[in-house]
């Protein structure tokens, strides 16, 4: 077994996860440093909507190199004055804030109900549809973080990460970038936490004849995560690649303004169980671009000529540009991370740990059920196994799942799963005196029942709230929609064990 005790520990980002993280570390109150490294200028993550921000270096046509540099903030203009923790005065603050694109989109509202999808000890507002906006969530999320407002240093950029030598147990040296005054700074700390989130370096295919048709009609390519508003389709003909939620959701909007019918580029039926909409032709891939008319061929022959737009929702890389010198490396192709134990662990040295890398999940509660165990772990109250025994178990996800793109997901039932086998892993640690909940610590959330009930169904709830229209946002529960839960009776068999 693999023993630690770290007594300074960094996260990067300060969203859901990292206030996550930054909770359960600092209730072990067996740590004399945690700091929260964020480049925004407020918590919440990519939940921080920049309606105005459009454009960045990441974009590329094709995009399939995830590989990228730290970005350059974007300075934008705002009368909400940041908080103290910037060092800088109040003047400075109310005129300029760091903005970093974010894909949020104008109108986008959860795919997760709000029961489902939040922290266990926060309650979404009472007034909140029950598929929250996004304005919400970020409300929430900033609720969520209040107490670990002392722990953010804002508005500071990691820049480089390195170990301070070759033990599989050693610190990290971190370099930052005071984003305001362009102050370096490097310090040492004995963990390292990540979560600053995959959804950034966006990936765009390269099909036969997409780059000579982008430079013929420049600014017609493009990917969900710079979509904004369905207006700007307003006449177009239009093509949307990719069925996830993004791509479902992007092409519902738009059909109330394009050209009819949007075409709808798809590898195989949506997850979301979509309801037949008249206003879209579904199409299979797209097999080539065809720049003398700006057209596209998809994969069953189908021609169709003067596009106007396409929009790619085909997902993000996974990308850290500074741990490029953390070696072995954790970023080939960037399908997954390489090396990791659990999804959570940096295997060959497991001072480094990354929260939330799956997909497929509802992210808020596997983001605590993870804390829960790092915190334990690296407070020396829950030892991991042997490098050799956390490699085969990447070896076997491999076997389960392929050494690519799904590697890291969870479909149903396996997101409730890892949840509860997180959670439990967590409460084995040993009491410890001064802790709450008699010495067991802050506990993670485990699912039960209900929570399973709720997330197979929850595609269905989701398909049928957006088919109430303008009326969804008055929706409050499940029960309005007619999906009502009734727990299953347990008995008693004749041995006495309590089945279900």
């Amino acid at each position: 077994m693999l023993s630690l005790r770290a007594r300074s520990i960094a996260i990067i980002g300060a969203g859901p996860s990292g206030l996550a993280a930054a909770k359960y570390l600092r209730a072990e109150k067996a740590f004399d440093k945690i700091v929260i490294f964020e480049q925004r200028s407020s918590s919440g993550g990519i939940w921080n909507y920049t309606p105005d921000d459009r454009d960045e270096e990441l974009f590329k046509v094709p995009r399939t190199d995830p590989k990228a540099k730290n970005q350059n903030p974007i300075w934008r203009e705002s009368r909400q004055p940041s908080t103290k923790s910037l060092g800088v005065n109040e003047q400075d603050c109310v005129t300029k804030r760091v903005s970093f694109l974010s894909p949020i989109y104008e109108r986008l509202e959860t795919n997760i109900p709000r029961g489902l999808m939040g922290f266990q000890d926060l309650d979404w507002p009472a007034d909140s549809q029950l598929f929250p906006k996004h304005e919400t969530v970020l409300s929430y999320i900033t609720e969520y973080g209040k107490d670990v407002q002392n722990l953010i240093q804002y508005e500071t950029q990691v820049t480089n990460v390195s170990p301070t030598d070759s033990s599989p147990t050693g610190s990290w040296r971190i370099k930052t970038r005071k984003l305001r005054s362009n102050e370096e700074n490097e310090e040492e700390f004995d963990a390292l936490v990540v979560a600053n989130g995959h959804f950034i370096v966006p990936y765009v295919p390269d099909i036969l004849a997409i780059k000579e048709w982008n430079e013929k009609f420049p600014g017609a390519i493009s990917h969900s995560k710079y979509f904004r508003r369905p207006e700007d389709f307003s006449g177009k003909k239009v093509v949307v690649v990719g069925n996830s939620a993004s791509g479902l959701d992007i092409s519902s909007q738009i059909v109330a303004y394009a050209k009819l019918p949007i075409l709808w580029s798809s590898r195989s039926p949506s997850r979301f169980s979509p309801a037949a909409d008249p206003r879209k032709r579904e199409h299979p891939p797209i097999k080539r671009f065809l720049p003398e008319n700006g057209g596209v061929e998809f994969e069953d022959g189908v021609i169709e000529t003067d596009i106007d737009a396409v929009v790619f929702a085909t997902g993000y890389f996974y990308s850290f540009p500074f741990l490029e010198d953390v070696k072995p490396e954790l970023i080939t192709d960037g399908t997954h991370v390489q090396h990791t134990y659990k999804h959570l662990f940096y295997a060959p040295r497991p001072t480094l740990s990354f929260m939330v890398l799956n997909q497929r999940i509802i992210p808020f509660p596997v983001a605590e059920s993870q804390a829960g165990v790092l915190a334990r772990v690296y407070s020396g109250r829950l030892a991991l196994p042997t490098y050799e025994e956390m490699r085969r178990w990447e070896e076997k996800t491999i076997e389960e799942m392929g050494d690519g793109g799904d590697f890291h997901l969870l479909p149903f039932p396996k997101d409730g799963y890892f949840i509860n086998e997180m959670s439990n892993w967590a409460i084995t640690a040993p009491l410890r005196e001064g802790l709450e909940n008699n010495g067991k610590g802050m506990i993670p959330p485990a699912w039960g029942e209900w929570e399973f009930w709720c997330r197979e169904k929850f595609p269905t709830i989701r398909s049928v709230f957006g088919e109430r229209g303008e009326e969804r946002h008055g929706i409050r529960s499940l029960e309005e929609l007619g999906f009502v839960y009734e727990e299953r009776v347990k008995e008693v068999n004749g041995s006495g064990e309590k089945i279900l």
